[in-house]
């Protein structure tokens, strides 16, 4: 089945954020804060080991580190035009949105659970790969494992930060699906190279994402979402960064 890949992945979102919700219910404020800090946490060393992996390299006996200065300039270059843009209003308004019509007006955590758990699920390199792969051959074994890991995320995230979080599914299904969709024009443009880039900048996001679920709203994430896209267009200059 064509995008079977993407809508077990949006399902599995969807039971994690269920079950979560449920079981947050029970605990009381003080134990969901404490588990909104602990996924912050696991969230910020994801970010961390992530960007690693793909800044050290081993050479022999030594290690090499690399991609500061694609992170530097891709992330002042995607912020300048986030910010010019203000996507993260944008996010805001729809997340708003979806309050209203999801009936959760009184929920004073909708949005943020909305954006923290979409950030969370959409960006990496597993989302553009394994759709790819759907997209391409019907192999969904990497969206499969997605769909586990996001499971767990989104699980844990709704018991401290509500319904919001379930809602992630959306941009997940409609990002993985257009990937898929458009596999055969994208393919050429990801090359290691750019997914190596998508990887590094992606984690880095993925670290403010999990300093903002610990200390608060911090990073604007969404207005940092254009680095993602200049990342994998520096791939493909003469020089490397």
């Amino acid at each position: 089945m064509f995008g079977l890949g993407t809508l077990i992945n949006g399902a599995a979102i969807v039971l994690g954020g269920l079950l979560g919700l449920f079981f947050g219910k029970l605990l009381p404020d003080r134990t969901q804060d404490g588990l909104g800090k602990v996924c912050g946490i696991s969230t910020i060393f994801i970010g961390i080991s992530g960007a690693l992996e793909q800044m050290i390299t081993v050479e022999g006996t030594g290690i090499t580190a690399g991609g500061s200065l694609l992170v530097i300039l891709c992330l002042a270059l995607g912020a300048l035009i986030g910010e010019g843009i203000n996507i993260e209003g944008a996010f805001e308004r729809f997340g708003g949105w979806l309050k209203i019509k999801s009936g959760s007006a009184k929920d004073t955590k909708f949005v943020e659970g909305f954006l923290t758990a979409s950030f969370t699920v959409c960006i990496g390199a597993m989302a553009i790969v394994g759709a790819l792969e759907d997209g391409l051959s019907g192999d969904i074994s990497i969206l499969t494992t997605k769909a586990i890991l996001d499971f767990i995320i989104i699980l844990v995230m709704a018991g401290s930060l509500g319904k919001g979080c379930i809602f992630s599914a959306i941009p997940v299904v409609v990002l993985q699906g257009a990937v898929t969709l458009l596999a055969k024009v994208v393919a050429p443009i990801m090359t290691d190279a750019a997914l190596s880039n998508l990887s590094l900048v992606g984690n880095v996001l993925i670290f403010c994402v999990g300093v903002n679920l610990v200390f608060g709203p911090k990073v604007r994430v969404a207005n940092l979402l254009p680095a993602i896209i200049l990342a994998v267009a520096a791939a493909f200059l003469p020089w490397s960064l």
